[in-house]
């Protein structure tokens, strides 16, 4: 059995000496711990060496890419199809294409993977002529020239370029708008009216730098930048407007800060345009499902296509809405639903109520476009073309259910019964109003007679127990005011008998009020209260 041995400095062929022992794969490595057992095993049979580094570069990037080169050809041509036998390879895949291209049989087991991996350790002793700095110094070598020609191959896959070009994007955008918002504060003191007819930043400053002063508009030609009617317009307001007068040199800083503008909104076309043709060749399905900007903005905010594809569908949605999510993490509330995706088209063509389900769907689909473009050979747009017209069929049908129209046997089940008011009409009582007491027409008279005779009983008790109060008090008082004299007792006698006939007309009134309680307890004017009314008056005789 013959073995193709790749190295940094050539190719070689050995021939397995002692076929016996590669069926021991656990011992094999025992057999290469010298050289000298090392020469037992496998002999060189035949060493093919590079020429330079250009030519070694060559023969790996063919293999690696699983094609044979021509010197890899004629090696096998004239040492293996002479020899009839079989040829042990370490790829699988370069087997393959040796067998289909040249007719010989290879051989790829893990008892040939761990024969590589002896010669490997003893490649200094099995291949003479060969120095160990030579070995060193051209493996050091083609490891360069490799890094550089991968890295120069895959230009298109640099995704640097589109860190850069959208973090350039966005400041220009920031310049702009600060260059254009001075631009039309300075002109306005001169022509404030400009500004309310013109609202395009790029038309205002270029008819700056075409008329200038506000005097040079009545002879001006603005045709090519403004319609008729708005040049109409301009030029009657330049007639009766109430700006200042400036100078020259104010209006040639003005109009140099307007080529600033215009050539600052030209470059960032330009910038656009790169971006847009970076994006589909290094994202194309991205580009497709989310647009250039947000795209761009994604693999920025992640660092490269490479860590963006790591991150979860979760992660991608709120991706840019961090401190929103730890806020409300924080405080305990809602978590957005969006983040930088929030921008893409879909989203912001769905009614509000829908833009947190079709973001969560969005970035799901955006996941598997960014991992295909990251990690995928193919570099079509086919994958994220279907995928966003399944998410515009989805949007579709989460926009119009409801009203969508039921064809078939779903018309029968679609009907509704027409609708009744089964609730019960209740109808104003006013009997509630009255708080006096009423009786039934079906009570007799005699119980109505019956009645009225305990009513007015109890109420001859009450009269009753109220005099014997009244007696009991007035006698007191009595004889505590005996030692005052005659006078006084008759005063107090008189004073008495008229708040009796008090008492007894307030009871009269309060009779017919309370025929169904009367009231047993009566208040009694105290004793001190009417020591202090007689006092009075004593003094007023």
């Amino acid at each position: 059995m013959l073995v193709l041995f790749e190295t940094s400095v050539g190719y070689a062929i050995f021939k397995v000496l002692n076929e016996k022992k590669l069926q021991e794969v656990d011992s094999l490595w025992k057999e290469f711990e010298t050289p000298e057992k090392a020469n037992k095993i496998v002999k060189l049979k035949h060493f093919e060496k590079f020429q330079d580094t250009a030519e070694a570069l060559a023969a790996f990037t063919a293999l690696m890419e699983g094609k044979i080169n021509k010197q890899l050809k004629k090696v096998l041509k004239k040492i293996v199809k002479e020899a009839h036998e079989p040829l042990a390879v370490a790829d699988a895949k370069l087997g393959g294409v040796i067998k289909e291209k040249l007719n010989l049989s290879c051989i790829h087991s893990p008892v040939v993977n761990e024969l590589m991996r002896g010669i490997r350790s003893q490649m200094d002793g099995l291949i003479p002529g060969v120095e160990p700095r030579e070995m060193a110094a051209m493996c050091l070598g083609l490891a360069h020239s490799l890094s550089r020609y991968r890295l120069k191959f895959s230009a298109d896959k640099v995704d640097t370029m589109i860190v850069q070009a959208i973090s350039l994007l966005d400041d220009l955008d920031k310049e702009l708008n600060n260059y254009i918002m001075r631009c039309r504060e300075w002109y306005g003191w001169h022509f404030p009216e400009l500004g309310k007819i013109i609202s395009d930043n790029l038309t205002y400053c270029k008819c700056l730098q075409k008329v200038g002063d506000r005097k040079n508009y009545a002879s001006a030609k603005l045709s090519e930048l403004l319609p008729e009617e708005v040049e109409a317009e301009v030029k009657a307001a330049a007639e009766i407007s109430m700006g200042t007068e400036v100078s020259e040199e104010d209006i040639c800083n003005i109009l140099h800060l307007c080529t600033q503008v215009i050539e600052i909104s030209e470059y960032r076309t330009q910038l656009y345009e790169y971006l847009q043709n970076r994006m589909m060749a290094i994202a194309p399905n991205v580009t497709v499902m989310v647009g250039e900007l947000v795209g761009a903005r994604l693999i920025a905010h992640a660092g490269s296509l490479l860590n963006l594809a790591k991150h979860a569908a979760s992660t991608v949605q709120i991706l840019g809405a961090e401190k929103a999510l730890f806020r409300a993490l924080k405080s305990r509330r809602d978590t957005p639903k969006y983040g930088l995706i929030y921008h893409a088209s879909l989203v912001g063509q769905t009614s509000p109520k829908h833009k947190g389900k079709i973001s969560r769907m969005l970035a799901a689909k955006t996941v598997l476009a960014i991992r295909y473009d990251a990690f995928g050979e193919d570099s079509s747009s086919a994958m994220g073309i279907e995928n966003r017209a399944k998410l515009e069929a989805r949007l579709r049908t989460l926009e119009d259910r409801g009203i969508r129209k039921i064809s078939g046997t779903g018309k029968a089940l679609a009907k509704t019964e027409k609708y009744e008011h089964k609730s019960e009409v209740k109808t104003y009582d006013p009997s509630g109003d009255s708080t006096l007491p009423t009786c039934s027409k079906k009570r007799k008279i005699e119980q109505v007679d019956k009645e009225d005779e305990i009513i007015e009983k109890k109420a001859k008790k009450a009269k009753v127990k109220i005099k014997v109060e009244e007696t009991t008090t007035v006698a007191a008082e009595e004889e505590e005011e005996e030692e005052e004299g005659v006078l006084v007792v008759e005063e107090q006698e008189t004073s008495v008998k008229k708040k009796k006939k008090k008492d007894k007309k307030k009871h009269i009134k309060e009779e017919p009020l309370s025929e169904e309680e009367p009231c047993t307890s009566t208040a009694i004017p105290s004793p001190e209260k009417k020591k202090k009314k007689k006092k009075k008056r004593d003094n007023e005789d």
